[in-house]
């Protein structure tokens, strides 16, 4: 064998066992999803017949639900990729800005990366059902005493606030990774030309860390599209099902009602090719504007 070869081999040999456990368990079940959503399978019973994409068409012709928790994601989504990373980029600039607390301030936006959102949506119940009427009794601010969670106008941005309160340190260590790639030289000429912290921010910073947001659009796209845990903490879904997301939709589908892993199969599969064009459609733009940049 040449060594050329034998490297290529002895990389195999490293990355086969990851490769092993990522084929038995992510690629196995995917392709048995996509057979099980062509049946009407229970998931208890050893036989099922095929209905082909009758599931498909029950879910989004004659199934209420599941459509109007595919538009609530959408907005969840849309209102996500929006303030998270720019409430990311913000504290990264303003962390960096720092010179001797900066590494306190890192950690205290980060931490809340490090609890499960399960955890951290227990938390904010007790803090939207006891800390805020308490503050409001004390304040006499009426919009504090208002119902954060029973009420379907603002359980939306109760949810809002938990993902972000659990996602934005994530994305501001990826933003701050970023900011300290750009070279200080070319911010120090900028100045020198003439530029205010503004411009410099604008024409300089922003161009060169492009593939830092693409990846952090990317990131946001495909948590928000799978959230499960921060609604299903805060709100179950509720009330009603005035919040309740496509992940609690199937997972509700497939073991609260009817058991009907077949149909919830094929809701995954719909998800998948939702999340699967629009991160495509995602990518081509940004990886376009970070040529132009």
């Amino acid at each position: 064998m040449t060594k050329k070869r034998k490297q290529t081999v002895s990389l195999l040999a490293f990355v086969f066992p990851a490769l092993l456990l990522y084929a038995v368990f992510t690629i196995a079940p995917a392709f048995g999803g996509v057979w099980y959503s062509l049946t009407n399978w229970n998931g208890l019973n050893p036989t099922y017949d095929m209905v082909g994409l009758s599931n498909y068409i029950e879910a989004l012709r004659d199934d209420p639900y599941f459509v109007d928790s595919i538009w609530f994601t959408l907005k969840y989504v849309l209102y996500m990729v929006v303030f998270q990373n720019v409430i990311a980029l913000l504290l990264a600039v303003l962390v960096e800005s720092r010179r001797r607390s900066r590494v306190w301030f890192r950690t205290i936006f980060f931490m809340p990366n490090m609890l499960s959102l399960i955890i951290g949506g227990f938390m904010w119940v007790f803090i939207f059902t006891r800390v805020l009427p308490s503050l409001a009794d004390t304040t006499g601010l009426p919009f504090l005493d208002q119902s954060w969670i029973g009420d379907p106008s603002r359980s939306f941005y109760a949810i809002l606030i938990l993902s972000l309160w659990g996602g934005v340190g994530y994305l501001m260590v990826i933003y701050i990774a970023a900011l300290q790639g750009v070279p200080e030289h070319l911010r120090e000429a900028a100045a020198i030309d003439g530029a205010h912290a503004g411009q410099i921010f604008r024409h300089i910073t922003l161009p060169m860390i492009y593939p830092a947001m693409t990846i952090g659009v990317f990131l946001t796209l495909s948590s928000s599209f799978k959230v499960f845990d921060a609604v299903f903490a805060l709100t179950g879904g509720g009330p009603g099902r005035s919040t309740q997301v496509i992940a609690i939709n199937i997972v509700e589908e497939a073991f609260r009602f009817q058991q009907r892993y077949g149909y919830a199969s094929a809701k995954a599969i719909i998800l998948f090719v939702i999340v699967l064009l629009i991160t495509l459609v995602q990518l081509w733009i940004m990886k376009r504007r970070e040529v132009e940049a």
